[in-house]
C-alpha cells in the first residue's frame, strides 16, 4: 500500500526539498500547530513503503517523550491512511518499528549521557536518513554525529537522498545560530533550507490551536509558540543578550600587549581542565583537558605560561578543591575564591553590593559582553563553541528585584540544566579579576612583560 498524501501548503514545499538532490538538512516548522510531526512521520512511513530495505531513525531527546508523542502520531498517521496494522510491527525491546517489506525506523534516545559524552553510541550506525524531532532540546553533538551516519544504507542502490529532517520550536540553541540567522540574513548554505510553519498555515487544526495559544501566559513562550518568534526573550535574571554571546566568535576589540591566564581546573573527573590565554580581552588560545592528575596540570599551565610569556602575577585559575593544588604548586599565580567577599570598585575604591566575588565577575563580564567588548578568536571545535554559548547564556541572576546583595543561580542548579559543570564560562568570568586587582609589577625584562599602571 502507498500512502495518498494532502500536504498543507507549507508542508507541500517541504515534501519537494525532501525529494531534491542538493538539500540535506531541511528544518521545518519554528511555532506549534504547523504540522511537524505529521509530516515526520508520512515522510518516514511513505519512506518505507518506497523503499524495501532502506533504514530510517526518529531522534528526540528522551525516548519516553518520543514514544508518548511522535509515536503516538505515528499510529495516528496509520490510522488516517488506513494502514494495515500487519504491515508493521513494534520491538518494543530494541525500539524499533520494521515493516513487511524490511524497512526499518529505530526510535533514538538522543540525549546526552555523562557515560557518553561524545555520542559514540551513534558512531557505527548507517542509516538512509532519519528526523530529529523537538530538535531545540537536542544537543548539537548529537546532531554532529548522525549527520554522519545518514546516506550509509542502500542510498546508492535505491536512489534515496541522503536527508535528515529537523523538526523545531523557537530556541535560542545552536538551530537559532546555524540556521535561524544565517536563513534571516538570507545567507544559508545549500545544504540547509528551512521552512517556517505556523498554526495558521495548518488549516486542519488552525482554529483549535489558536484558541490554544492564545491562552497562554507567559510572554516568551507565547511569543514562541504562536507567533514563532526566535528573537524574543524576557527572562530578566539572564546577565548576557544571546546574540551578544554569539558576537564574542566575530568581535573585534582594542589589540592590547598584556596578556593574561584563565582556568578553571579539575582531576580525573567528568568536568573539564580549561585554559584561556588573553591579549587584552580577547581570547586568542584554549586548552581543553579531561581526567588528568594535578602534576601534570601544574607542568602545562607553567609550559604555557612560559610559551606565551604570560607573567604568573596575570594567571588565576579557580582555588576552590582541586585548583587549589595548582595554586600552591605554582608559587605566583592567583587563586580565584567563587565565594570569597567581592573587592572594591577599583574606580571609586568602595565596596559594591555583590554576594561573593564570583557574582561581581560575572556582572561585570556580562556588561563587557553585552557591549560587544569581548572577543573569542582562539580554534575550538563546534561543539566546544556550542558548550561557551550554552553555558553563558546560563550565567544568570537570582532574586534579582529582591534588596539583597546581588548573585547567581547556584552552579549546582546550572550542572542540573544543562548536564555539565559550567567549566567554559566559569573560566572566561575570572578575566574580570584583573580590571578588579591589577597590581604593579615589577619590571622584569621590559621586552618580555609591560609595566602596568595601578588602577
Amino acid at each position: 500500500m502507498k500512502p495518498t498524501i494532502t500536504p498543507t501548503i507549507k508542508q507541500n514545499r517541504a515534501w519537494q526539498i525532501l525529494k531534491d538532490s542538493i538539500t540535506i538538512f531541511l528544518i521545518f516548522g519554528g511555532g506549534a500547530g504547523g504540522g511537524k510531526s505529521w509530516l515526520g512521520c508520512e515522510w518516514l512511513i511513505t519512506n518505507c513503503y518506497f523503499y524495501p530495505g532502506s533504514k530510517w531513525f526518529i531522534g528526540r531527546k528522551e525516548l519516553s517523550r518520543l514514544m508518548k508523542s511522535s509515536y503516538v502520531t505515528f499510529l495516528k498517521v496509520c490510522a488516517k491512511h488506513k494502514i494495515p496494522r500487519g504491515d508493521w510491527s513494534l520491538n518494543g525491546k530494541y525500539n524499533y518499528i520494521e515493516f513487511f517489506n524490511g524497512s526499518r525506523i529505530d526510535l533514538l534516545d538522543v540525549a546526552l549521557k555523562p557515560s557518553d559524552p561524545f555520542f559514540e553510541r551513534f558512531g557505527s550506525l548507517e542509516y538512509s536518513g532519519g528526523w530529529l524531532e523537538e530538535a531545540g532540546e537536542i544537543p548539537f553533538g548529537a546532531f554532529d554525529v548522525l549527520k554522519t551516519r545518514i546516506g550509509r544504507h542502500l542510498n546508492k542502490e535505491l536512489n534515496i537522498p541522503p536527508k535528515i529532517l529537523i523538526t523545531c520550536n523557537p530556541s535560542k540553541n545552536w538551530l537559532y545560530r546555524l540556521v535561524y540567522k544565517l536563513w534571516k540574513k538570507k545567507t544559508l548554505p545549500e545544504e540547509y533550507q528551512f521552512v517556517q510553519s505556523l498554526y495558521g498555515d495548518n488549516p486542519h487544526t488552525a482554529e483549535d490551536y489558536g484558541r490554544m495559544l492564545t491562552q497562554i501566559a507567559n510572554k516568551a513562550t507565547k511569543q514562541r509558540l504562536k507567533y514563532g518568534n526566535w528573537e524574543y526573550d524576557d527572562d530578566p535574571d539572564k546577565l548576557m543578550e544571546y546574540d551578544a554571546i554569539t558576537d564574542m566568535f566575530t568581535n573585534t576589540v582594542p589589540e592590547s600587549n598584556d596578556r593574561f591566564l584563565t582556568g578553571d581546573i579539575a582531576r580525573y573527573g567528568r568536568d573539564k581542565i580549561v585554559l584561556y590565554c588573553w591579549r587584552g580581552f580577547e581570547v586568542y588560545k584554549m586548552y581543553v583537558y579531561e581526567k588528568q592528575g594535578i602534576d601534570k596540570t601544574i607542568t602545562k599551565v607553567r609550559d604555557i605560561l612560559k610559551d606565551e610569556r604570560i607573567p604568573y602575577s596575570h594567571c588565576i585559575v579557580d582555588d576552590d578543591g582541586v585548583g587549589g593544588g595548582v595554586v600552591d604548586g605554582l608559587r605566583g599565580i592567583k587563586g580565584f575564591v567563587n565565594n570569597s567577599s567581592a573587592l572594591p570598585n577599583p574606580e571609586t575604591e568602595e565596596k559594591e553590593n555583590y554576594r561573593n566575588l564570583k557574582a561581581q565577575c560575572s556582572y561585570m563580564f556580562a556588561k563587557k559582553v553585552n557591549n560587544r567588548g569581548v572577543s573569542i578568536s582562539a580554534e575550538m571545535s563546534e561543539k566546544e563553541k556550542e558548550m561557551i554559548i550554552e553555558e553563558c547564556d546560563q550565567v544568570r541572576g537570582k532574586d534579582v528585584e529582591r534588596d539583597a546583595p546581588l548573585q547567581l543561580v547556584p552552579k549546582e542548579e546550572v550542572k542540573d540544566l544543562i548536564g555539565r559543570s559550567p567549566d567554559f564560562s566559569d573560566a572566561l568570568i575570572q578575566r574580570m579579576y584583573f580590571d578588579l586587582h591589577l597590581e604593579v609589577e615589577e619590571e622584569v625584562e621590559a621586552s618580555y612583560v609591560p609595566t602596568y599602571r595601578k588602577r
